[in-house]
């Protein structure tokens, strides 16, 4: 997509679709915060797409800005209707998110953040751990076709109506039905994205991802899933690479390269070495009981950037 400067004060009116892996845009208000776009998948196959094992240029850099050390606090916002008989936003379906997200922090995967800590102590330490703390539901306050200001609002109603606390240290997660979209291009433009701004007088992280089994051949590698929901499965790959880049760079201002990518952003949809789970499903990372298939992140190792699964 097009890349667009992290000091512009505009949005353009189109955006053609290139190789960058996000674009970086800032609204027409520009009091408001820019949002990181997680590109569709360019190359959907019947193998997920393992990619380069090579030092991956130009450098990712350190700009300046926090990172999210310690132990991140993670909330989820399910929109829509989950509540579902079968497909894919499904209570079973809610639970495949919930596992990775109690079991992905201190794994060799999201160990790969570590290489990211500003400093040895403090808030600069990024630990690799995650803290899972709690979901809310709401139906369709604001339609199927979300804004990115309303997006926003369902994470301020969210903490304002008490349903979920108010944490600087949070990443709010806000999780779609499958028969949601949003207005400024799920499925054409990005799969997800991560932002922050301002809620209640707090910094607030928060990202949006869309169900991938609305667009399955666009924001998911495979038309089945390792956990036997291809739509949440892909949700899953995409959450994960929105969490990495906000703990990275969670106000936009912290690692990212000359170009703009974060971290994630430099291995998207590429899965290294994947394998056949038992469902016949390609997965390539093991967490507890369950397998999924998630893109690979960039680890700083010896003054260069590789595309990984473990550090």
């Amino acid at each position: 997509m097009k890349l667009l400067s992290r000091s512009s004060a505009f949005v353009a009116a189109s955006v053609a679709l290139v190789s960058a892996s996000s674009v970086l845009a800032q609204p027409a208000d520009a009091g408001k915060p820019e949002i990181i776009l997680h590109r569709p998948n360019p190359h959907f196959v019947a193998v997920p797409t393992a990619g380069s094992s090579g030092v991956v240029k130009p450098a990712i850099r350190h700009n300046g800005g926090p990172v999210m050390g310690g132990t991140p606090n993670v909330y989820v916002i399910w929109y829509g209707n989950w509540a579902n008989a079968s497909g894919s936003d499904t209570p079973a379906g809610q639970s495949i998110v919930t596992d990775f997200l109690h079991t992905i922090g201190g794994s060799p995967y999201f160990n790969i953040n570590q290489s990211y800590s500003t400093s040895s102590s403090g808030a600069g330490l990024i630990t690799g751990l995650v803290n899972y703390v709690g979901d809310t539901t709401v139906t369709y306050p604001y339609g199927a076709a979300l804004s990115d200001a309303q997006i926003q609002q369902v994470v301020a109603d969210a903490i304002n109506g008490n349903k979920l606390p108010k944490d600087s240290n949070g990443l709010y997660f806000v999780l779609t039905s499958s028969d949601v979209t949003a207005s400024s291009g799920f499925c054409t433009q990005y799969c997800g994205w991560h932002t922050h701004g301002t809620i209640g007088g707090t910094d607030i992280k928060y990202s949006f991802v869309g169900n991938a089994q609305r667009c399955i051949s666009s924001c998911a590698a495979q038309l089945s899933g390792p956990n036997g929901n291809a739509g949440v499965d892909g949700m899953i790959s995409v959450l994960v690479h929105e969490l990495e880049e906000a703990v990275t760079d969670p106000d936009l201002n912290a690692w990212f390269d000359s170009r703009g990518y974060e971290n994630a952003d430099k291995c998207a949809w590429t899965f290294g070495t994947s394998y056949i789970a038992p469902n016949g499903a390609y997965a390539n990372v093991q967490l507890g009981a369950r397998h999924y298939l998630i893109q690979r992140n960039l680890v700083r190792r010896n003054g260069s950037n590789y595309c990984v699964l473990a550090p």
